[in-house]
This record gives structure tokens, sequence and C-alpha cells, in this order.
């Protein structure tokens, strides 16, 4: 990404170092090791993926920052850090964001795989399919607009877990699938993909839900308790906090048994998905 990002004092100066600010505030990540992880199972390198898991990342980034405005959740913090808006004015993180957007799909043109040229155009045009799919009305975005709308309402379980797959679940999904595609997977395998991500991104999500209500602000890095106060449509709010664990423990035994057809070289996948159901931030 420090390849990727124009230099901070690069015309025009705030733009780029807002973009900086947000991209480089920390953050697990998670997004593009899921990609790297789903294509080196499928016998791919890292570095032939690279530019892609890149381009994950700038979208994610972006949202984030979409998300703490004004108008949106009205955060102030994000990674420990003040969220973008906040240094930037809601005008330069607005900005950023669609610049960090834009960005992401240059950085789909510049994937080098070791394929026939044919082969190789097709994968790339299939993968921008799936990342656009992923972020746009028909993934994230339509998730956070009924987010948004679900505000204060009351929610049944169905239109939560449309919230909760889409908003978030969608993009984690489009990683492993867009991973899998780069590297050539067969259908047995991409549709195991498809499945890992399916249930360990509402496993993230529910799990997000979850430290909402039981995290430190400290270990976040961002506010605590704004979901209640919010009126959102959480797992907790309907189920419980034992309720809601245990189905995320369920979602993320289902997504590693998914992964049987890689084998021994599903193992970073599995530790993935693990790490999702217990992290604490």
């Amino acid at each position: 990404m420090e390849a990727y990002l124009p230099r901070r004092d690069y015309f025009p100066a705030k733009l780029h170092a807002a973009m900086r600010h947000s991209m480089f505030s920390g953050g697990k990540r998670l997004r593009p090791i899921l990609l790297i992880a789903a294509a080196e199972a499928c016998g791919a390198t890292a570095n032939s993926v690279l530019p892609a898991a890149c381009a994950l990342e700038c979208i994610h980034t972006y949202s984030l920052i979409h998300d703490d405005l004004p108008a949106m959740d009205n955060d102030e913090m994000r990674r420990g850090q003040p969220a973008c808006h906040r240094v930037f004015s809601e005008a330069g993180a607005i900005l950023a964001g669609d610049a960090l957007l834009t960005l992401a799909f240059e950085l789909m043109t510049k994937i080098e795989l070791s394929k026939k040229t044919v082969e190789k155009y097709a994968a790339i045009i299939e993968a921008n399919h799936i990342l656009a799919q992923a972020a746009g009305m028909a993934g994230m975005v339509g998730g956070q607009m009924a987010d948004i709308d679900a505000e204060g309402e009351d929610v049944n379980i169905p239109m939560l877990q449309y919230i909760h797959t889409h908003k978030t679940g969608r993009l984690i999904q489009g990683a492993l699938r867009v991973g899998g595609i780069l590297a050539g997977a067969e259908p047995e395998k991409l549709k195991a993909l498809s499945v890992y991500g399916e249930t360990i991104g509402l496993a993230f999500q529910i799990t997000d839900d979850v430290l909402n209500v039981v995290g430190e602000m400290n270990q976040l890095g961002k506010g605590v308790g704004t979901d209640s106060a919010r009126g959102k449509a959480t797992y907790p709010g309907l189920f419980g906090l034992d309720e809601s664990k245990k189905q995320a423990w369920s979602l993320k035994e289902r997504g590693i048994k998914a992964l049987k057809p890689f084998g021994n070289k599903a193992k970073l996948l599995i530790e993935i998905a693990n790490y999702i159901v217990e992290r604490e931030v």
C-alpha cells in the first residue's frame, strides 16, 4: 500500500494525507489476508494476487471512512485514531473515501497472472465483477442502507441476517472468491470458499456485535455501546450475548467443514476462522 498510495506531500496534499491517515492507522487487514490465503490454498503465490489484496483493503478502508461520517454512524474514533472527517473535514473524508474506492479498481488492472492471455484476462474480469458486486448495492452498500433504515425499528431475524450478510459478509466472501478465481480454482474449491466466506462473514459481524457490548474501547480502537445507543439491529439485541456467541461458533464450525476439499492446505483458513470468533478486537 505504501507503494500504491501517492505520497502525503503530492498535490493535492490534503487528499493524499487523508487517504494515508485512514489506510495506515492500523487495522486487522483481514480481507486481504483472506484473499491471499485463498489464493495460496489454490496453488497461487501471494505476490501474484497482491494488487487485488491491496484493492480490497482500499475498498474496506473507504467504507470505514464513510461509515464514520456524521450522516452515517457519526463516530469520532477509528482504529484508535481520530476518524478521518475529524482531522480533514467531512468533505476531505468523503473525497478520500471516493479516491480509495476508485484506486481499488485501478489496482485490479495491475494483476499479473501466469496464464495464457485469454485465461488471464477472463479471470481478472470475473474477479472485478465479483469485487464490484460485493462492494456495491448487491453487497456492502445495500447492507449499509438497510442497516441505517433499520435504526430504531423492530427488526426480525431475516432482516438482521440480510443486514449482516450484506454490509459485512459479502466483502469477506468476495475476498475468498476473488483469491480462488485469480488462482484458477476448480469449481468444487471455489464453491467451498464461497460457503466458508458466507459463514465466517456472518460470524465476524456477530462477534463485532458482541464486542460492541462487552469490549474495551482501548482495545477496539473505537467506541463501545454505540450500537445500542443508536438503536442498531444486532444479534445480542435479538438473541442475547450467550446465544449470539453460540451462533458465531456454530457458523465458524460450518465454515471449517466446508474446507474439506482443500485438505492440509486449509490450515491457515481454519486458523483465521478460529481467530474471528475468539478475537477481542
